[in-house]
C-alpha cells in the first residue's frame, strides 16, 4: 500500500486479513498513554498462519511495559535478554531449531523475529546484530527507533537528531542540544548485504505489514527500520503519535523505502515535501531551536542530502 496527500489507500486484501486475524500479544500492557509500539507488535503476531513466530526482545521500553512479572502480554514463545546481547541469543535459538529439525525431531514450522530500541540496536546491541547479520541467520530484526534511551530516562542515543534536547544533552547557554548528525544504521545493515532491509513509520499499516511480512518470509536475516515516536521523550500530546511520524516521513527525515536483494525502491513520494521545521516545531524537545536557525538550516541540508542519495541509488538499481 502507498500513501499520498497524506491519505491512506485502500487496504490490501492481505492487510485486511492480517487486521481480522486474533492477535497473540494482549491488552492491559503498562506502555505510556499514546505509545504507538503495540501496533506493531499486535501486527507482529498475526503475520501469517503459515508459521509461528519466536519473539526476542532487547531491554526497553516495550520489554518492560509488557513483561513485568508476574504478568505478560505476550502469548507466543517470548524471550527477554540484555541490551547488548538480544541477536546473539535468537541466533542460537534459530541454530537449536535448524539442529531439531536435521535430526527429525521437530516438524513445526517457526519464524524468529528480534526486537529492540534504538539504544539496544543503534549501541549497545549493534555488535551482536551485526554478527547475526553476517552470520546469516533466519531472523528478523526491527528496530523500533524513538531517537533516545527513552526507557531509562530520555539519555541521547546516535540515533537521537541534530538539535534535540535529552537528559544528557541539555539545553543551555553553550549547548542547543544534540550537536551532529544522528547515526544512520539503515545504511550500516545494507552494508551487511542482506536479501531484505526496510524503512517503515508507525502511520502507514499497510506498508508496515508488507514489510514486516517480506521480511519474515524471507529465508535468512532481515532488517526493518521502524519510526516510533515517544510520547513523554518527544514532548508531544498522548494523541500525536502516529501523526508526529506521519510529518516525520512527508519532511523526508524518514523515507519510507527498501531494499530487495540491492534493489532500491523509494515506497512513498511526498506529493508535498514539508519542510523540518513543520516536524520540529511540533516537538517539545526542539522548542529551543527557534533560537538557532543555524542548526535548522543544517538539519535540512542534511535530509536534502540523504533523499538525494537515496533518489540515486533507486535510479541506480532499477
Amino acid at each position: 500500500m502507498i500513501t499520498t496527500n497524506n491519505k491512506l489507500a485502500e487496504l490490501s486484501p492481505e492487510t485486511k486479513q492480517m487486521c481480522e486475524r486474533p492477535g497473540t500479544f494482549s491488552g492491559g500492557h503498562r506502555m505510556c498513554a499514546g505509545c504507538p509500539t503495540g501496533i506493531f507488535t499486535k501486527m507482529l503476531t498475526r503475520v501469517s498462519d503459515d508459521y509461528e513466530i519466536v519473539a526476542g526482545n532487547a531491554t526497553g521500553c516495550l520489554e518492560v511495559a509488557s513483561s513485568i512479572f508476574p504478568y505478560s502480554s505476550w502469548m507466543i514463545p517470548w524471550i527477554h535478554t540484555a541490551f547488548e546481547n538480544a541477536s546473539a541469543m535468537m541466533s542460537g535459538v534459530e541454530a537449536c531449531y535448524k539442529s531439531l529439525v536435521r535430526q527429525g525431531k521437530l516438524r513445526k514450522k517457526l519464524k524468529f523475529v528480534v526486537m529492540g530500541g534504538d539504544g539496544g540496536t543503534y549501541d549497545i546491541g549493534l555488535q551482536s546484530l551485526s554478527g547475526a547479520m553476517e552470520r546469516g541467520h533466519d531472523l528478523t530484526y526491527i528496530c523500533y527507533d524513538n531517537g533516545a534511551y527513552m526507557n531509562t530516562g530520555v539519555q541521547r542515543s546516535s540515533a537521537t537528531p541534530m538539535g534535540a534536547a535529552t537528559t544528557t544533552t541539555p539545553v543551555g547557554r553553550d549547548s542547543y542540544g544534540r550537536k551532529g548528525n544522528r547515526k544512520d544504521l539503515t545504511k550500516i545493515m545494507l552494508a551487511h548485504n542482506l536479501g531484505y532491509v526496510a524503512q517503515a513509520s508507525i502511520h502507514d499499516i499497510g506498508d508496515l505489514f508488507r514489510k514486516m511480512k517480506k521480511a519474515i518470509d524471507l529465508d535468512g536475516p532481515a532488517f526493518i527500520n521502524l519510526l516510533s515516536p515517544c510520547i513523554p521523550g518527544w514532548k508531544i500530546d498522548a494523541d500525536m503519535a502516529v501523526e508526529s511520524a506521519r510529518l516525520g516521513v512527508d519532511c523526508n527525515f524518514w523515507p519510507l523505502f527498501e531494499v530487495e536483494q540491492g534493489k532500491f525502491t523509494i515506497n512513498y513520494r511526498p506529493s508535498e515535501v514539508r519542510p523540518v521545521s513543520d516536524w520540529v516545531f511540533s516537538q517539545g524537545r526542539f522548542k529551543h531551536l527557534k533560537k538557532h536557525p543555524e542548526v535548522i538550516a543544517a538539519f535540512q541540508a542534511e535530509i536534502d542530502k540523504q533523499w538525494a542519495w537515496l533518489a540515486m541509488e533507486e535510479a541506480r538499481t532499477k
